[in-house]
């Protein structure tokens, strides 16, 4: 459990928005590259680790892009406008500090919005958006910015770091998907089996599934699973009919998600997990959910079809500064993951 905190707390504390993924990449070089034969980085940016073996060959996939901020424009008094990358609840950025990754290092800012001191009884009654905000580095004019290196496309992300709670549970930011690496790392140290494995760190997942997309086409494995984070219904504010998941209580395998316009996975598949946990007493929790996919989606969907599964975490307050999960969680994920990779083989029989 120590182990799986440590590289959750390092992976929680980096910083890698879609499409900047860099600093993630050599993370995982430095955390799997003992593990397997060979790594590489292919043309997207997704870092592909392969530990040669037989048939069938296994696909991991777990998302190294978190959601962030790109810089639009810097204005004449040095406060920089912004777009989001990925999907953001606005209220969550309001009055958050941020890494600013300019070409000269990081800047911290905040983001600002209008005083609540000077609006309007209307405007009180309407949630800030994203538009209306703005960074704040402390600079006191474009030149300023522009000269330490904050231009168009500047990469930001939310500076939060990795916290204990009580018990097993710990917060911190981009769980989603971090969480899912600690899992396949993990899975890889613990694994005896003799397939073909590829750890696959995919990027842009936030922003369309997109490496995923394109690593899946390139490797053409026999069989794929990605790793995740999921929402719990154990909290207020929601419901057991809008989730029954629970954090504490193990594994999530997905059996649909989006509602069917992300994965439906196939029985076979279904069967395969299951199995494999019953076998190995891992208690799992199963999800059918209308909203919200994974890289499984697009994996699912490439050549002429690959088999495809979930194991998903259960984290609250996802997409957010402050995700909170269960490192028993993680643990026993990762144990799903090593022992399905050894009774893949029942399954999947290449031809």
């Amino acid at each position: 459990m120590d182990e799986i905190q440590r590289l959750l707390e390092r992976l929680s504390n980096a910083h890698g928005i879609s499409g900047r993924e860099g600093s993630i990449q050599e993370i995982l070089r430095e955390e799997m590259g003992h593990l397997v034969d060979d790594v590489r980085i292919d043309n997207l940016g997704n870092l592909v680790a392969t530990r040669r073996g037989r048939r069938p060959s296994v696909m991991i996939a777990a998302h190294i892009d978190e959601i962030g901020l790109m810089t639009k424009y810097v204005d004449e008094k040095g406060f920089i406008r912004f777009v989001t990358i990925g999907g953001w609840f606005d209220q969550t950025l309001l009055n958050q500090r941020v890494i600013i990754h300019a070409d000269s290092g990081p800047i911290w800012g905040v983001i600002g919005s209008k005083p609540p001191h000077v609006m309007t009884p209307e405007d009180r009654k309407k949630p800030i958006e994203v538009k209306d905000m703005f960074v704040d580095a402390g600079c006191e004019s474009q030149e300023e910015a522009l000269g330490l290196g904050i231009k168009p496309g500047t990469p930001m992300s939310i500076d939060r770091t990795f916290a204990r709670l009580a018990g097993d549970r710990v917060t911190g930011k981009a769980f989603d998907n971090r969480a899912g690496v600690v899992m396949m790392i993990e899975a890889l140290k613990r694994t005896r089996t003799e397939s073909t494995i590829f750890a696959v760190g995919t990027v842009q997942e936030e922003v369309g599934l997109k490496g995923a997309r394109t690593s899946a086409f390139g490797l053409s494995p026999d069989v794929a699973l990605a790793t995740d984070v999921t929402i719990p219904g154990d909290h207020p504010g929601i419901d057991k009919k809008d989730s029954p998941l629970e954090i504490g209580k193990g594994p999530v395998v997905i059996i649909a998600d989006a509602s069917g316009r992300g994965i439906i996975t196939t029985s076979k598949v279904v069967s395969w997990l299951a199995e494999t946990a019953k076998e190995f007493e891992i208690p799992v929790q199963m999800e059918v959910s209308g909203g919200g996919t994974t890289d499984a989606t697009a994996i699912q969907l490439t050549r002429e079809g690959i088999h495809t599964g979930v194991i998903s975490v259960a984290t609250r307050y996802i997409h957010s500064p402050v995700e909170v999960l269960s490192l028993k969680d993680v643990d026993a994920c990762a144990e799903l993951i090593a022992r399905a990779l050894e009774t893949a083989e029942r399954y999947f029989k290449p031809d």
